[in-house]
């Protein structure tokens, strides 16, 4: 891992933030979810070093939608690891994992930002539900359209009725009502 400058400012609040929102039950089910979902039991202490030479995430993601990750590299060169992060990316972009919940190579090769790579793997657990995955599941799922069909007749009737979000004036007056001292004539 890279050497990098203790963060001072800004920076540190930045990191601070992002370090704040560790929940480490949540890393433990996405491991064991990952673990389940390849079939296999990763080494390492934290998730940091179970993931970062991509291989289980490769691993992953061909186990969801097979041929995702042509070439998974098993070398422990740095730039053959980023290469794996890199393909997986790509890869869950296919498959329908917005960009906005993935993670960067960066965040995990050199644990920048370990909470994003958590909850990039539960935006793909989610995505995996979504497209009819029958294993195990992690993460809410997402929604699905429900579209209705209103007959015009329907529509018509709602337009007679008065809804209560808009409230309800019946038998209401302002007497009794004052705020502050009354006027003196």
């Amino acid at each position: 891992m890279a050497h990098r400058a203790t963060k001072h400012g800004l920076a540190a609040e930045a990191k601070a933030k992002i370090d704040s929102k560790y929940n480490p039950e949540q890393e433990r089910e996405c491991l064991e979810w990952l673990e389940t979902v390849i079939g296999e039991k990763l080494n390492g202490a934290s998730a940091h070093e179970k993931l970062k030479d991509g291989v289980a995430l490769c691993k992953l993601i061909n186990q969801l939608q097979p041929g995702s990750v042509r070439k998974v590299n098993e070398s422990k060169m740095a730039f053959k690891q980023m290469e794996n992060i890199s393909s997986f990316l790509t890869a869950i972009g296919k498959y329908g994992v917005p960009v906005h919940d993935q993670f960067q190579t960066v965040d995990l090769y050199e644990a920048q930002n370990m909470v994003q790579v958590i909850c990039t793997i539960e935006a793909l657990g989610r995505q995996a539900q979504k497209k009819g995955y029958s294993g195990p599941t992690i993460g809410a799922k997402i929604a699905t359209e429900n579209k209705r069909d209103f007959t015009e007749e329907q529509l018509n009737a709602g337009q007679s009725i008065v809804g209560l979000q808009m409230g309800s004036n019946k038998g209401a007056n302002a007497a009794g009502v004052n705020f502050g001292m009354t006027r003196h004539m």
